[in-house]
This record gives structure tokens, C-alpha cells and sequence, in this order.
């Protein structure tokens, strides 16, 4: 099988709120998935790169036809005004980790028929978030 298509077959996710930051989860989770074998789209709004990772000013901007998930590292009333981008571009998954989620936020991912799920991305792969 080509790198090609082993690159293909890699899962996607968009890690919003990724940091430049080492001390921050938004950055421990770019290294983390990457680690894991994702191909890590991190999202910013000013940053160019992340952890040597390309960054993107919205899920809009991602080039792949679909991600697997959507990790949010940014706070709830931050991640209601980037919903509709997400809506989008549904991802298979919308990960809200702690800090991020909002019975409101919730809601309206749902609502916008979002499979919702709460907890920790980094916990989720196996990978230590302390790290």
C-alpha cells in the first residue's frame, strides 16, 4: 500500500482553541493525536503553526472532505458562535472536553445534529493529558 493511501486512511480531527502553548490541553492535544497517528487540523485564529501542524482559522478551512472529530478547547460561549461552521462540516464526532461543554451548547449542537460527545479527547485515544 502507497503512503498515499496510508495518509488517506488516517482519521482527522480539528482540535479548536489549539495553542502554541505546551502547559495548555489545546496544545497537549495536537501532540497527542498526531502521537496517535490523526492527521491534526489545529484551529486559531492567529497562529500559523502549531507543533509544526499547519493552522486553520476555521473548520471551513480544512481540506479534507469530512473529519472524524472536532475536539473544542475553547469556552462554552466561544464554542456557541463557532457551532454553525461545525454544522457545516459535521464531523463524525463533536468532542466538548471539560471546560467547553454548556447544557446551551449542548442543545444547540444537537440540535444542529451534532453527535455530541462530553469528556476528554486526550483521555479517549489512550494518551495521558498530563503529558
Amino acid at each position: 500500500m502507497s503512503s498515499h493511501v496510508d495518509r488517506m486512511d488516517k482519521p482527522t480531527i480539528a482540535i479548536i482553541g489549539a495553542s502554541a502553548d505546551r502547559r495548555k490541553y489545546g496544545n497537549r492535544a495536537v501532540r497527542a493525536y498526531a502521537r496517535y497517528g490523526y492527521d491534526v487540523y489545529p484551529i486559531h485564529p492567529r497562529e500559523e503553526r502549531i507543533e509544526g501542524e499547519r493552522a486553520y482559522r476555521s473548520v471551513l478551512d480544512v481540506p479534507v472532505p469530512r473529519l472524524d472529530r472536532v475536539s473544542m478547547y475553547v469556552p462554552p460561549e466561544v464554542g456557541m458562535q463557532l457551532l454553525g461552521d461545525i454544522a457545516q462540516r459535521p464531523p463524525r464526532e463533536l468532542w466538548l472536553n471539560p471546560g467547553s461543554e454548556s447544557d446551551e451548547l449542548i442543545a444547540k449542537a444537537e440540535g444542529l445534529g451534532l453527535i455530541v460527545v462530553v469528556g476528554c479527547s486526550i483521555v479517549a485515544i489512550g494518551a495521558d493529558p498530563a503529558v
